[in-house]
């Protein structure tokens, strides 16, 4: 059941944009040989799209750190497009995370995702409470590009909408440069938060996270872990494709292109597209915003 909204009306007051606006892409590090060999297939894909960056993600307790650092090199090396490194900070300390960054920055890596990240499985103590902490370690190491991560239907273990609000605000300003939403299934709920952020003193560009709903029970489980919430109609509307996966994924790209039109149409000039390292959805969704492979 949907969860009534404190906020339920959006401003709706900036203005449409009139050009293709840019995109960006996360991906995650391959596991396995045809893990491996789908990410080499997405990064052609993505790189003639010219995203403004591609980010890489990171396990709890950075478990994947060794494979997330060798992926970014990868993809920067490889596609020549700026490339972000998610780094979490629970369970790390402030050296092990200034030798991280200082890796990051000889490999010519500019841009981090600051995340506090799930607890490590071994509950290692960390000097670290929040993701504010780590944006302001970050920040006294270099002037790296910093986007954190915001969460328009609330963070899972937030008390309420307004100690989430003041979180992203203390991540704002200690230094983060950018806010990269959870994803969402309703334009307003964006719209709403964004209105809130505003209010708040919030100035830095707030980037709607796009999950493309290629596999419905999938999603209903992510949204579960992260506080994301799918409407009713949605679920109504992917019961009837119980049991058909094209017609899921053809449903879950119809609804992923309406979403991001509409918000196009309400001012927002950016979005970041959850592949899981498929290439497919996210190509459809950026043609239907205007962004159009280069040419050979």
């Amino acid at each position: 059941m949907s969860v009534a909204t404190p906020y339920p009306q959006a401003s709706y007051h900036h203005a449409p944009t009139h050009h293709a606006p840019s995109v960006s892409f996360e991906v995650f590090p391959p596991k396995s040989a045809d893990q491996d060999m789908a990410l080499s297939n997405a990064m052609g894909n993505f790189g003639d799209l010219n995203p403004s960056f591609v980010s890489v993600t990171c396990g709890a307790g950075g478990s994947t750190r060794v494979q997330t650092y060798a992926t970014v090199r990868r993809i920067q090396e490889r596609l020549g497009v700026p490339t972000a490194a998610h780094v979490t900070c629970q369970g790390q300390t402030k050296d092990s995370i200034t030798r991280l960054a200082n890796d990051y920055q000889e490999a010519g890596i500019r841009h981090i995702v600051a995340l506090r990240g799930d607890a490590p499985k071994d509950d290692a103590e960390s000097d670290f409470v929040s993701a504010a902490d780590l944006v302001r370690t970050l920040r006294g190491i270099d002037d790296f590009e910093i986007s954190v991560a915001a969460y328009p239907e609330v963070h899972p273990k937030a008390p309420n909408a307004d100690a989430d609000l003041d979180a992203l605000k203390e991540k704002i300003d200690a230094g983060a440069t950018r806010a990269i939403t959870q994803f969402f299934f309703d334009a307003d709920v964006f719209l709403r938060f964004r209105d809130r952020a505003e209010a708040a003193g919030i100035s830095v560009p707030i980037v709607p996270g796009i999950l493309p709903i290629m596999n419905f029970a999938r999603t209903v489980q992510m949204a579960v872990d992260c506080g994301s919430v799918i409407p009713d109609r949605l679920k109504k509307r992917f019961a009837r494709a119980q049991g058909l996966p094209e017609i899921e994924k053809q449903l879950g790209l119809e609804e992923a292109m309406a979403l991001c039109g509409r918000l196009e149409h309400h001012g927002v000039n950016a979005f970041h597209i959850y592949t899981l390292n498929r290439t497919e959805a996210a190509t459809a969704i950026c043609r239907s915003l205007g962004v159009r492979a280069s040419a050979a």
